[in-house]
């Protein structure tokens, strides 16, 4: 029985473009076409077939269409594929050296808070108050080294394979929606006087995101749904944590990460970046609603 159930399963796939008779579950990650072991090119993602290592391959003068490009469709970077990861990695540091430099005062100017709840005292400001910059700056901002320390962890580990396959204008747009989404989803369900901080919102983003790319590959995904439960863990359970981040993060990435990753080729741009701006539509909706309940 699971002998003919096997045999069925490789009916189904697809044969090969150079090869019909050889069935595949394997995709060139330019073109899409499918391809065997014999046709398959290893590339930083994925593999690709023989014609899009040719067309990519020539002197820097070819059509940009004929350029090399990552699995989402975007130009493949030359340089330090792990640029912005690098780039996002040291903003957070060195933020958070000045937090530790100037103390709580730099802090507290910039961390995300729906609204002081004091009548009268102007002291301390929200987002309701018209603070919207805090709902970006709060992602820069992390409120102690093992806080600051496993963010970048993750950043690093999570980062570098995502760049490589989005392409760093993708991949950047990816980071801030996830980060804004959480702090929306913060924005709208916490306390109005409770603070929050941290690129978490950001992180769980990715970790959306690469759990998509990871089925897009038909990679194993155990390690990274394994990893995930063990932070979302981590997030129910321990006190003074902003959940509503860590899940409006995750939830937009897994959402951005669909339509970047599974937007049909021949309109890719207008659906990766319309899924974008899809879940800022709904984060800014959400920022609007818990405005007109504070003011």
């Amino acid at each position: 029985m699971n002998q003919e159930e096997d045999e069925a399963r490789q009916s189904s796939l697809p044969g090969c473009y150079r090869h019909p008779e050889v069935r595949t579950g394997i995709s060139c990650a330019r073109c899409e076409r499918p391809i065997c072991p014999q046709c398959m090119v290893s590339a930083s993602v994925g593999f690709q077939c023989p014609e899009c290592v040719r067309s990519g391959s020539g002197t820097g003068h070819a059509p940009a269409a004929n350029r090399p490009r990552t699995v989402a469709g975007g130009v493949l970077a030359t340089g330090d594929p792990q640029l912005i990861t690098k780039v996002l990695i040291g903003i957070n540091l060195a933020v958070f050296l000045v937090q530790q430099v100037v103390g709580d005062r730099f802090t507290d100017a910039l961390y995300l808070l729906a609204s002081w709840p004091v009548q009268g005292f102007d002291g301390v400001q929200g987002v309701a108050e018209g603070q919207w910059y805090r709902l970006v700056t709060s992602m820069f901002l992390h409120g102690s080294y093992i806080h600051i320390g496993f963010n970048m962890l993750s950043l690093w580990w999570l980062g570098g394979p995502l760049e490589a396959a989005l392409g760093r204008a993708r991949y950047l747009a990816l980071y801030f929606v996830s980060g804004l989404a959480g702090g929306a989803l913060t924005y709208l369900l916490a306390a109005q006087n409770q603070p929050s901080l941290g690129a978490s919102g950001a992180i769980f983003g990715l970790f959306g995101a690469m759990a998509v790319l990871m089925r897009r590959m038909k990679y194993d995904m155990r390690p990274v749904i394994g990893l995930l439960v063990v932070n979302l863990i981590f997030t129910f359970s321990w006190s003074g944590i902003a959940w509503q981040a860590h899940v409006g993060g995750l939830v937009a990435g897994v959402l951005v990460g669909i339509g970047m990753m599974h937007a049909p080729a021949e309109r890719r741009g207008p659906a990766q970046w319309g899924s974008c701006a899809a879940v800022l539509a709904v984060s800014l909706a959400l920022v609007l609603i818990r405005t007109a309940q504070l003011t």
